[in-house]
Parts: structure tokens; C-alpha cells; sequence
């Protein structure tokens, strides 16, 4: 099915309204979050979880996260909140927390890739919010975006890689945390986190104590193992020219790249560093010692790399992996493949 698609306005009443009415007749829809994007359906109508997926081409057994008004809502979709949960709940939502628990019957295989757990999470975005509150039933949303490519944090973004796939992408304005929101399991004997995100491990360890940390968020899931989570297994965020992330210095990175001066190489990098790259095709996202503004201004970057038109792009992770740095670092490497030089 094509579509005209039409960009709406997040601050109008009749566009949310217009939203939820698509939503209801079980069509996907472009919607702001504070994380990224999200293209949303129907939860629990498997139907509409299928215009997502084919919207996205995305892989059958990536699961989906389940988008909720708040903690009432969400106790209708598993088996138990715990107390735990609870407190976590209580603590982040609505915000960039996504909580894995065990799923009643009435959520969809289609939504959960088959497992018997559900990611839950309260968005913080008004309009995601109200959209919510007009349909009456929980979303679905991953990020609005072709599978694999780069999460968008603008309605323009959503519009160019999704025009006339979906009908409407509601305009909220870029979205204020920038990367996708943290998975939490909640299903073993310690939490296990599974995604780092807009929460900071070192917030939630100071409800839960000490947690897991799942090894797929520093190296590559095995391609027979089944994803927990989005965002687990497959190459992500990744633009059309190949990136590896450079573990030196700008003046490392400076030699290597006059070493290489046959190719065409692009940088992308820190503020700090555009005078040393002045030669080189280069694209900033953020202060080196700005965790919270390279989360934001991230995935813009990335989708302003082809742009660059270079034959392959070295990339500067942030010099620290705690607090919201850990899933730059996180988003980066998914992006890169895992795929890093190194200059001694």
C-alpha cells in the first residue's frame, strides 16, 4: 500500500486526533518520543504489529517494545509487576526506561518475536502521550526507520527514509535524549541490562544494587542466538558508507589519514577537533566531554554522513563509556560493525 504521506503538527489537537483515528484503523503512524522516533501501531492487534515490520523490513525475531500511558496500563499486559518493577516505574516513567517482564497471553507473538516476555516502557513525550490516551490501547514503536539505518530524531528524518510508505509522521520537534531508551530484563535473578539508553546504569544501580551487563552491548550476538531485545543482533544505525572507530588520537588520526591519502576519508568527530580536520571531509556530534549532547546530536550525524561522499568514514567514540556515554558507545559500534583501527 502507498501512501501520500503528510508531515502533521504535534501542537495541534485535531492532528492528534487524526493520528489516533489511522492508529485505530490499523495503520503504522511516525510519532515523536524523547528517545527517537517511533513508528507506532496497535499492540495488540497482530494485524497492525504487520504494517510495522513490512514498513521497517525489519527481521521477524527482533522484538518490539510496547509503548504505555503508565504502570496501570502496563499491569494489563504481564503477568505481575514485581516490586522491583515498581520502584523503577515509579522512579523513571514516563522516561527513557524500557522494562522486560513476562508477558500475558493477549500480547502478540508478533510483538515479542515468540518470547514469552514483553519490553515496557511510558513514554515521556507529550504527544506521545496523547496519542495514547485518544486510541486507548498500548503501541508498538520501534524506531521509525529503514532496518539497519541510522534512528531518526527529526520528523524530517522519519519523512525522507518512510514518504509514502506510511500515512502520517507527527511532528514533535528533535528529540531531547537523542538515542533509544534502555532495556532492562527483569525475568532472571538479577536485572540484566540488555540496551544502555537515556537511563544510566549507575541510576538504576542505585535502586536495583548491582546488575548484569548483557556482553552483546560491547561485542557481536551470534548470528544463531535470538535477540532479547532490539537492538542486540543486527548491524544498526548504520549509514550507506562504512565506518570503524578510531581508537587514537587526533593527531594519530591525522598521520593515519595522510597515510591514506589515496582514499577519500571522512571523520566523524568532536567540536574540539573541526581545526584538525579542516583537509578532511568532517561532521561534528557534540563536545568530546559532552556525553548528553553527543547522545542528542548522534544519529543526525550519522545520517549526515553519505553526505560526505567519502569512500569510508573513521569515527571518534566518546573518551569515556560510563553515564550516558556507555550507550554512545553502544549505538557506535553497532553502527561501525564492531569494527575498530587501532594506532600504536
Amino acid at each position: 500500500m502507498e501512501f501520500n504521506t503528510k508531515l502533521l503538527s504535534a501542537n495541534s489537537t485535531n492532528d492528534i486526533e487524526a493520528a489516533a483515528e489511522l492508529l485505530r484503523a490499523g495503520l503504522p503512524v511516525g510519532l515523536p518520543t524523547e528517545t527517537v522516533y517511533g513508528l507506532a501501531a496497535n499492540a495488540l492487534s497482530p494485524r497492525a504489529v504487520a504494517t510495522i515490520f513490512a514498513a521497517k523490513r525489519r527481521p521477524a525475531d527482533n522484538p518490539l517494545i510496547v509503548h504505555v500511558t503508565g504502570i496501570a496500563q502496563a499491569s494489563t499486559l504481564v503477568t505481575e509487576i514485581p516490586d522491583l518493577a515498581a520502584e523503577l516505574m515509579a522512579t523513571f516513567w514516563p522516561g527513557p526506561l524500557t522494562l522486560i517482564l513476562p508477558k500475558k497471553a493477549k500480547v502478540p507473538d508478533a510483538v515479542t518475536a515468540g518470547r514469552g516476555d514483553v519490553g515496557l516502557r511510558a513514554p515521556a513525550h507529550p504527544a506521545f502521550q496523547a496519542v495514547l490516551q485518544q486510541c486507548g490501547f498500548p503501541l508498538a514503536a520501534p524506531s521509525a526507520n529503514p532496518a539497519g539505518q541510522p534512528s531518526p530524531t527529526t520528523a524530517q528524518h522519519v519523512f525522507t527514509e518512510l514518504n509514502g510508505i506510511i500515512p502520517v509522521v507527527l511532528d514533535g520537534g528533535p528529540c531531547l535524549v537523542g538515542v533509544e531508551s534502555t532495556v532492562l530484563s527483569l525475568t532472571g535473578k538479577m536485572p540484566r541490562l540488555l540496551r544502555p539508553g537515556g537511563v544510566t546504569v549507575e541510576q538504576i544501580q542505585r535502586i536495583t544494587g548491582p546488575i548484569q551487563i548483557d556482553a552483546a552491548i560491547t561485542t557481536q550476538l551470534d548470528p544463531d542466538v535470538a535477540p532479547a531485545a532490539p537492538g542486540m543482533k543486527y548491524r544498526h544505525y548504520a549509514p550507506q558508507t562504512p565506518i570503524a572507530i578510531f581508537t587514537g588520537t587526533p593527531n594519530q588520526a591525522l598521520a593515519y589519514l595522510q597515510r591514506h591519502s589515496g582514499e577519500n576519508i571522512g571523520v566523524l568527530g568532536f567540536d574540539d577537533d573541526a581545526e584538525t580536520f579542516t583537509n578532511y571531509p568532517f561532521i561534528s556530534y557534540g563536545s568530546r566531554h559532552d556525553a548528553s549532547a553527543q547522545a542528542r546530536q548522534l544519529f543526525a550525524a550519522l545520517h549526515q554522513l553519505d553526505s560526505l561522499q567519502a569512500d569510508r568514514i573513521i569515527a571518534f567514540a566518546p573518551p569515556t563509556d560510563s553515564g550516558v556515554a556507555l550507550a554512545v558507545h553502544n549505538r557506535l559500534n553497532k553502527a561501525a560493525g564492531f569494527n575498530h583501527i587501532s594506532v600504536k
